[in-house]
């Protein structure tokens, strides 16, 4: 059985190694966007093999990366002489450079001994074990309507905000930010529809994305928000980013126990998102959930990630 077949990975197309891969080249490659002649899409995955060596004893290890993805899918057994020999020629290196490529020693016994040979023992898979989100306390369920309590309509629609008219935004409304307005609390009513994928806020009748989507560029982000809609997610099709006024008004005060200014029943893989805003002269805003605050940035950054919302 050849490596890949134990791994179960590319089915009847065996995946090819990339030889040229190095630790030290993957930021520019797979996290900055910066190798697009390299990797052609999203769903691209490359495999190569490194040296760990962030624990007492180094570890040979297969990797798998694409754009914004990295899994370690095996450690293998290579001889521990071979591979101290490879750590030791690094030299001295920093406390944060712990991956290195391997040398051509390895690169020989890898191809006679894993990759042409039919005894695939030395290949051990890594079994991680999935982790279960803590999404809080159960939220009361929203049997009843949005007539408790009088609604408070935030703007809705596009905006362009300078940067001298972002604190009088955060302010007007009393939304917590650290460093406009630390004092402030919007307070919800978040509530249950019982679908297990949103959270209704019946201060503000919006409805939103207890998770959301995936880090992107900006036109990248408005076609998969267009695709979400023509799927109906949660039986709905009107889903679209939210105002900054709209998406301030999820920020809490204090960090919760996943690092995020929100309530718990919304994930933390969306640490920081795109509001439908833009700033003049350039650029657009953001909310950040894990520092607090309002920001923005130009338009040639990777991205953001998006929670979306809608009326309920």
């Amino acid at each position: 059985m050849g490596m890949f077949q134990k791994l179960e990975i590319g089915g009847d197309v065996t995946p090819a190694i990339d030889w040229e891969m190095t630790p030290d080249m993957t930021f520019g490659t797979f996290e900055s966007w910066g190798g697009r002649e390299r990797v052609r899409s999203n769903g691209e995955r490359i495999y190569y093999f490194f040296i760990d060596n962030w624990e007492d004893e180094p570890k040979l290890c297969l990797m798998e990366r694409g754009i914004k993805h990295a899994k370690i899918l095996a450690e293998i057994r290579a001889p521990e002489k071979m591979i101290k020999s490879c750590v030791k020629k690094q030299g001295s290196s920093s406390l944060f450079e712990k991956s290195y490529a391997i040398d051509d020693a390895i690169k020989e016994w890898l191809i006679g001994n894993v990759l042409e040979a039919e005894d695939s023992s030395a290949v051990v898979p890594r079994i991680e074990e999935k982790q279960v989100e803590d999404m809080g306390a159960p939220l009361p369920l929203s049997a009843d309507s949005l007539s408790q309590g009088q609604v408070t309509e935030l703007p809705a629609v596009h905006a362009f905000i300078n940067d001298d008219q972002i604190e009088d935004v955060v302010k007007k409304w009393n939304f917590f930010d650290s460093e406009y307005n630390p004092d402030g609390l919007f307070e919800n009513m978040l509530v249950d529809p019982g679908d297990g994928l949103t959270v209704v806020d019946l201060k503000t009748g919006l409805m939103w994305q207890r998770a959301g989507l995936d880090i992107a560029s900006v036109r990248t982000m408005k076609r998969n928000i267009e695709e979400l809609n023509k799927e109906g997610f949660a039986g709905h099709h009107d889903w679209r980013m939210p105002t900054m006024e709209e998406a301030m008004s999820l920020m809490e005060p204090e960090v919760n126990s996943k690092g995020t200014h929100l309530q718990p029943c919304f994930s933390k893989e969306q640490p920081f998102i795109f509001v439908n805003a833009q700033r003049k002269p350039g650029g657009y805003w953001f909310v950040d959930y894990k520092q607090g605050r309002a920001f923005w940035s130009s338009g040639t950054i990777p991205g953001a990630f998006a929670r979306l919302c809608r009326k309920a």
